[in-house]
């Protein structure tokens, strides 16, 4: 998805909120949580990649999400539940229809093993067949040249604002539209091997998101919910760790998506 695409999907959603009715009720006070899963698309992005020995950039690389095979197991045992790409949100209602929220996107990022791309740069005095000087060349990314994940995972720790728009209200079912923005920090999990160098798999700092969400909000009982999302965003990973060597490093940008299902509660104080 481009960002026209997105642009015209939160423009459309700004005027369904202003035709939606809204019942006179209050949301203020409420302290809300969910917890629940995604599935993610990103659009295509140019990798640089940077060292001792090499700077080069592989253009136009396509990576995917990456699902965990669903099984009650898989999703539901409390001690391997953050495995599967999962959505976590903590929120309080500061004004009647206006909240502000803590969350955990739990995404994976994975460039696609054996594409074949254009690569510009060079590649000096390493032991691969890869040294070389290269201008929009082609080269097929095979895992002994490299291999390029976040996936435990491209996780974007972020707060939120969202406004709520209420639909229907009633004794035991409560309607609303959901729309929001926020912004966050990027702290990928990055499983990389990069011409025969050393993995490095560790937790770390490595850019920034922004975000927005659209969603349709049911709450049963006024305490209980259900919440399909859409959310979109722009995430710029500045430097990403790919060896335990810290001048070895990665940045790129790119455009994401998600379709998220979330189940939560609320509560008042």
């Amino acid at each position: 998805m481009n960002l026209k695409s997105i642009l015209t999907l939160f423009f459309l959603t700004t005027l369904i909120s202003n035709t939606v009715s809204q019942v006179e009720d209050s949301n203020k006070g409420e302290l809300y949580f969910y917890w629940g899963w995604n599935r993610g698309w990103y659009s295509n992005s140019n990798i640089n990649f940077s060292g001792e020995n090499y700077d080069f950039v592989l253009k136009n690389v396509i990576a995917k999400d990456r699902q965990t095979k669903f099984s009650f197991n898989n999703y539901l045992n409390p001690s391997i539940i953050t495995i599967p790409q999962y959505n976590f949100r903590l929120g309080y209602y500061f004004q009647k229809n206006w909240d502000i929220s803590f969350g955990v996107d739990h995404m994976k990022y994975v460039v696609k093993q054996n594409q074949t791309v254009s690569i510009d740069g060079y590649i000096e005095n390493t032991p691969t067949v890869y040294n070389n000087q290269y201008s929009d060349e082609k080269i097929e990314l095979t895992k002994d040249f490299l291999k390029f994940e976040h996936t435990d995972g491209l996780n974007y720790i972020n707060i939120e604002f969202r406004h709520s728009d209420k639909i229907t209200n009633s004794k035991n079912i409560r309607i609303a539209l959901k729309e929001g923005l926020g912004i966050g920090m990027m702290i990928p999990k990055t499983n990389t091997t990069l011409l025969g160098r050393e993995s490095y798999d560790e937790f770390h700092l490595s850019g920034i998101g922004i975000g927005g969400i659209i969603g349709l909000n049911f709450t049963l009982f006024n305490k209980f919910f259900i919440q399909p999302e859409f959310k979109a965003g722009f995430i710029n990973l500045s430097h990403v760790r790919t060896s335990p060597v810290k001048i070895d490093k990665a940045h790129h940008h790119f455009f994401f998506t998600q379709l998220n299902c979330v189940f939560g509660g609320t509560f008042t104080f």
